[in-house]
């Protein structure tokens, strides 16, 4: 898989308490992607969420705003995993729905004693049915 660093929301960002992904993503202008090609936000799980206490809770949230500073942004997808699917190595998938605004987003909303996970994120047009590794040297 390709990953565009202009498209990337998170890089191995440590969540500890609610926080907005480190980037966000500027369209250019308000419009609707992926029209005619399915868009993708993946989700790769860094360092597995803990899950010490069993009352931590996490939910990723993808939001759209027509300002870079989202004081009116709206919610357009939200992913809530349980804590045991937060592993290490795995890869989560959102749906990018087609209408949005100028800047996307994910806000990370956790809960509980000690919610704690590490992530990476990004935008793809890359369908995840068909990815395929290959080892070196192919």
């Amino acid at each position: 898989m390709i990953i565009d660093s202009r498209l990337e929301f998170s890089v191995a960002q440590a969540i500890t308490a609610d926080a907005a992904s480190t980037n966000t993503i500027d369209l250019g202008s308000d419009r609707d992607i992926g029209v005619g090609r399915a868009m993708w936000v993946i989700i790769q799980v860094d360092v597995a969420a803990d899950a010490t206490t069993g009352d931590e809770t996490y939910s990723i949230i993808l939001q759209t705003d027509d300002n870079s500073s989202f004081s009116s942004a709206t919610n357009i997808a939200t992913y809530t995993p349980t804590a045991a699917m937060l592993t290490a190595g795995s890869r989560h998938v959102i749906g990018m729905p087609l209408a949005n605004e100028r800047y996307l987003r994910l806000n990370y909303d956790v809960g509980g004693t000690t919610p704690t996970v590490t992530l990476s994120a990004w935008l793809t047009d890359q369908e995840p049915t068909k990815w395929t590794a290959y080892p070196d040297g192919i």
